[in-house]
């Protein structure tokens, strides 16, 4: 029995979706969760069908962008039934995300209550082709009509999920990225640790730039010095330099703590890596490339879970990673990590949530 109310759609769109090429956010499961926050609390929300939310043109998000998100995933076990890969580290960092943006905080229990029974109503929308898996989306949006610049006193928070395929078109085949001098992205004591969605609007014109000169996305500087190295648009960046593991650290708070982030430097200590959360400059990455001592570079997220770099661009000057092949690192922590979400490895931290609902 669940503890939310549900109401069935009367119409499914399983139908509608092309699994033979099922790309990355183009298909939506048939339901979605809502819960609205009213008088100083959140209710205990509800599964509805998916589909579209009547809004006034002075509901405040629209104009002032007070909205938070965030990205997990669900995946078919090879032991019988589904895996939700780390939700409990999502729901603490939407709440974290909440609080910078003045959103009250959701109960995490009620989170993780929400994603199981989404789950199990939309269980036939989980792919079944390895390395394909069900998207999940929480969003939370401030829903007061006004206009003025402060906190609205309700709240929407919607989780919607989403059957996809790998995030880049090149999966593992590693991509180009360009390093963004002229933009950035995040300041200290801004915006850039939070989910939210200002972040996501400033990245987009440098992104777009970057594809019309034929890379995937933008690395992106320090906004002050612009020397030092954040992050990638959509994940976090490491570098594999000599014997050492490398990523930008988090107390700058200009870059995000990813989930995928977390678990690769788990898993490097965990097999005896030289691992270092500090501040490192392009012109030191591209240095180590011309010694010889660059041997991989790759970015973390939920999205890609690993995506090896093949080529990095600075000012018109371009380095070829490890002769534009994924590297044994990132192979091993790709493996890894979906050997774990898919069940076919020892989940030795407990990080997947499990659903026992047949797939």
């Amino acid at each position: 029995m669940s503890r939310f109310p549900i109401t069935r759609a009367e119409k499914t769109r399983i139908f509608d979706i092309d699994w033979k090429n099922l790309r990355f956010g183009v298909y939506f499961s048939d339901h979605m969760f809502i819960s609205e926050y009213k008088g100083g609390k959140w209710d205990e929300g509800k599964i509805v069908p998916y589909g579209p939310i009547p809004f006034e043109p002075a509901m405040c998000t629209l104009h002032y962008g007070q909205t938070i998100f965030e990205g997990l995933k669900a995946f078919k076990s090879k032991n019988g039934g589904v895996n939700v890969f780390r939700p409990d580290m999502n729901a603490h960092r939407l709440n974290t995300s909440a609080e910078r943006v003045c959103i009250p905080a959701f109960d995490v229990n009620t989170f993780l209550d929400a994603v199981v029974e989404l789950i199990k109503v939309d269980k036939d929308f989980i792919p079944k082709t390895r390395g394909h898996s069900l998207y999940i989306r929480p969003v939370v949006f401030g829903t007061s009509n006004f206009l003025g610049v402060h906190p609205s006193d309700e709240y929407m928070h919607i989780i919607m999920t989403s059957p996809v395929a790998s995030y880049y078109p090149e999966g593992l085949n590693p991509v180009k990225i360009m390093v963004s001098s002229e933009y950035v992205r995040a300041v200290r004591g801004g915006l850039g640790s939070a989910k939210t969605a200002a972040n996501y609007a400033a990245s987009l014109l440098a992104g777009k730039k970057a594809k019309e000169a034929g890379f995937s996305q933008v690395l992106w500087l320090d906004a002050v010095t612009r020397d030092f190295i954040d992050e990638v648009g959509a994940m976090n960046i490491m570098f594999v330099i000599g014997d050492e593991l490398v990523t930008p650290p988090l107390d700058h708070g200009t870059i995000l703590n990813g989930v995928t982030r977390n678990s690769v430097l788990t898993l490097a200590k965990e097999w005896g890596m030289k691992v270092s959360e500090r501040p490192i400059t392009v012109d030191e990455v591209f240095e180590a490339q011309r010694k010889g001592d660059l041997r991989e570079v790759f970015g973390t997220g939920t999205a890609a879970v690993i995506s090896p770099v093949g080529i990095l661009s600075y000012r018109g000057h371009n380095i070829v990673i490890n002769n534009m092949a994924i590297g044994h690192i990132s192979q091993k922590l790709y493996d890894t990590i979906t050997g774990i979400q898919y069940g076919e490895l020892e989940d030795k931290y407990g990080w997947n949530l499990h659903i026992d609902v047949d797939v």
